[in-house]
């Protein structure tokens, strides 16, 4: 049995501060979405990071915010859960802040747990160092963290000094996952978050908040080397639907060459897309319909 240092980690923090953006940085891969846009992140991603001395499973979780309905307490809650069990958090923020109530909530949590709390002032490449010295000053005034990490993901800057960091809170051990697994999400999963992202890249205000993607269907040619994938758009009203297709289809076309680009890297192969749109009213408070979607209360 191969033991390492291992460990879990959770990457936390309010939304839109790039934490799915630092798990792609330090895994190297691309296994979460990323968009401008607040609350991308819907479901826990696990990402596996393997080096010689040690296996660190990180869990990157939806921004913290206040639920307004019952998606919104489905990630809530999957915030929650995933600081049950792990040896050590990351709390993700930017320079030129004040502490935010979310991550007031979120630094409390660990006061109580005395869980070690790493603190990661991102995108410091946008950032004066004064505004960065003066966000690392308020957050220390507040809690005592286990580490004080300035980095810019996006530009892979700090990666490795973060990695020191959580290697200090690890245990030897057996290892959690096999040391090729990247991250423990299904292709169908990858599928709807890749059209999901270009929908959130693509349209405006609450329409892309409002959508889910489910897959109909996977099947690979046995005539060519061509992998066939239908998704169904799911919106919450008829007016958004029309926006998500555009005139005379040019919006799905746009949506559906932008994923199909990414499915052709992410499978390594020719990939035939076929995208179509459906109403399905108030699905995020419709426990149901949220089940069809992969959100499990």
């Amino acid at each position: 049995m191969i033991e390492k240092n291992t460990g879990f980690i959770a990457i936390l923090g309010r939304p839109n501060v790039g934490k799915s953006t630092l798990l792609n940085a330090i895994l190297g891969k691309k296994v979460a979405i990323v968009s401008s846009k607040p609350q991308t992140t819907r479901n826990r991603i696990l990402g596996i990071y393997n080096s010689e001395e040690s296996q660190m499973v990180f869990v990157d979780t939806p921004g913290h915010f206040k639920p307004k309905d019952r998606l919104g307490d489905f990630m809530m809650r999957t915030v929650v859960d995933a600081m049950e069990d792990i040896d050590c958090g990351i709390l993700v923020t930017e320079a030129a802040r004040k502490i935010s109530p979310s991550e007031e909530e979120l630094i409390s949590k660990f006061e109580k747990s005395k869980m070690p709390l790493i603190l990661v002032i991102n995108k410091i490449d946008v950032y004066t160092p004064e505004d960065i010295g003066e966000t690392i000053r308020i957050f220390s005034e507040r809690f005592e963290f286990s580490d004080v990490v300035p980095l810019s993901a996006d530009k892979g800057k700090g990666i490795d000094v973060l990695l020191s960091c959580v290697e200090k809170y690890l245990i030897k051990g057996p290892l959690f996952f096999s040391e090729d697994t990247v991250c423990d999400v299904s292709d169908s999963f990858m599928i709807c978050e890749i059209v999901r992202e270009k929908l959130l890249r693509l349209l405006d205000k609450e329409v892309p908040h409002g959508i889910a993607v489910e897959v109909e269907k996977m099947e690979q040619r046995q005539d060519k080397d061509i992998l066939e994938i239908g998704v169904v758009i799911c919106c919450e009203k008829d007016s958004h639907k029309g926006i998500i297709i555009g005139k005379r289809g040019d919006m799905l076309k746009k949506i559906s060459t932008y994923s199909r680009q990414d499915m052709e890297k992410f499978f390594g192969q020719k990939v035939y897309l076929t995208c179509f749109v459906k109403v399905k009213n108030d699905w995020r408070n419709n426990a149901n319909l949220m089940r069809n979607f992969g959100f499990y209360e």
